[in-house]
């Protein structure tokens, strides 16, 4: 229970409700005995049929006033039960708008406190349209796998930057889209037990709604841009060559680029020294000590920031 509202006049008119139910059911009882008395009377002509017909329509008439007597008793109960304000689900209470003495009115526009529910907790997202409208292409066409129905997972990056623990699933995805940004909402549930989330935090989520298997990622530094804007990478072809690649990059992850056309499993992406270079000039190959110069095909996750 949050809050007690004086209930004296509740308290009254709940005793008021119960006695005129007694009174009711009293006169009820008074009519059915008189009722019977007279269809016993009836059937040997010992009383007429008008005072037959009244001692029945006593009766009905002592029914419905027992029925009324009920509902206005349980009226006046569910008045008595609203005194007692109780919250209606588990979270935790902010800072209450009223104190002790204060005046209270039914459907006021102030609150007299708000609850949070902090787990699980809601998270929204946003998604452009045009990036919801290729997912759908991709996922038809076979170019993306999609994860299963209901199973699109989540993960939340905080405010400072590092991984949120608890996994989440996406719930629902909104049928409308948004004119102001044309965007369209998902929702996705997470599990808070620690309290770390918070209404009103900003977070960054990946979701993911698809698998493109094979996919190929190429190092960042390997990839410049040509004075048309288009993406290209040096690469050393079978010859020991350089060979310059036009490459369609879609988007990074972490400090990779996902790349649809230009690149195939186990070309080597030259990294380092592309001032020295162009395109023929045969070139020695040396592999970082870090990691391989061109990335093995990969499974890339279809997400959504």
């Amino acid at each position: 229970m949050l809050y007690q509202v004086d209930d004296a006049t509740y308290k009254a008119a709940s005793e008021s409700a119960r006695a005129a139910l007694a009174r009711a059911e009293a006169n009820l009882k008074s009519a059915e005995i008189t009722a019977k008395r007279y269809e016993e009377l009836s059937r040997v002509d010992a009383v007429s049929r008008q005072a037959r017909d009244d001692a029945r329509a006593a009766l009905a008439l002592g029914k419905a006033d027992v029925a009324a007597a009920k509902a206005a008793v349980e009226s006046a109960r569910i008045n008595l039960d609203h005194s007692r304000i109780t919250a209606p689900i588990g979270g935790r209470i902010g800072r209450s708008s009223v104190t002790a003495g204060a005046l209270v009115t039914a459907s006021q526009p102030q609150p007299l406190a708000t609850i949070q529910q902090l787990d699980p907790i809601y998270v929204d997202l946003t998604r452009s349209t045009n990036e919801l409208l290729q997912m759908r292409r991709d996922l038809a066409s076979g170019k993306l796998r999609s994860v299963g129905k209901d199973q699109a997972s989540a993960k939340l990056l905080l405010p400072d930057g590092t991984e949120y623990e608890h996994e989440g699933r996406l719930q629902f995805s909104e049928a409308t889209v948004d004119p102001a940004t044309g965007s369209v909402t998902l929702r996705a549930v997470f599990p808070n037990p620690d309290r770390e989330l918070l209404p009103g935090m900003y977070v960054r989520a990946l979701l993911e709604e698809g698998v493109r298997d094979n996919a190929i990622l190429a190092p960042q530094r390997g990839v410049t841009r040509d004075a048309r804007g288009q993406a290209i990478a040096m690469v050393v072809d079978e010859e020991g060559r350089v060979a310059q690649r036009q490459l369609v990059t879609e988007r990074t992850i972490g400090d990779q680029w996902l790349v649809s056309e230009g690149l195939a499993a186990g070309d080597r992406v030259i990294v380092e020294g592309l001032q020295k270079i162009r395109p023929g000039v045969p070139v020695t190959v040396v592999e970082p000590a870090s990691a391989p110069a061109a990335e093995a095909p990969a499974t890339a996750p279809a997400a959504s920031n």
